[in-house]
């Protein structure tokens, strides 16, 4: 046999040489698909209070929950409370979330000293920043 004769493969080489394409073959049509679909919307940022209010030592907790259902990721969420009492502002409070990918979902609770129940509670998003 001479240097340039070459042995016909086996079996497991082919085998194994086509489950590696395989494989390579799904991760390249995965991210071609992640890159095609995957537009690149801002984040959408939504807050909701949850219904039970704590009262612990003359102090009220209002927990809430904040939801990116954007396609970004936002950085330094502000989550802003106003607890309004006869049409005035009495307490306010904020609330900082670092990081908020979409999807994710982050809990928190606003500290009051007057309990919300006894006025109007506004929660919002103040502000973000992109990474």
């Amino acid at each position: 046999m001479t240097k340039t004769e070459q042995q016909p493969r086996s079996i497991a080489e082919w085998v194994t040489f086509s489950v590696a394409s395989l494989i390579l073959a799904i991760i390249v049509s995965l991210v071609g698909y992640t890159w095609l679909n995957e537009k690149n919307r801002p984040p959408i940022l939504s807050v909701t209070k949850k219904e039970t209010i704590r009262e612990i030592g003359g102090q009220f907790y209002v927990p809430f929950e904040v939801v990116n259902t954007g396609g970004d990721t936002a950085e330094s969420v502000q989550i802003m409370a106003e607890l309004l009492i006869n049409g005035k502002v009495t307490e306010t409070g904020e609330q900082q979330i670092d990081f908020l990918s979409n999807g994710e979902r982050e809990e928190g609770a606003f500290v009051f000293s007057q309990n919300p129940r006894q006025g109007q509670l506004n929660l919002r998003v103040g502000s973000y920043k992109l990474p």
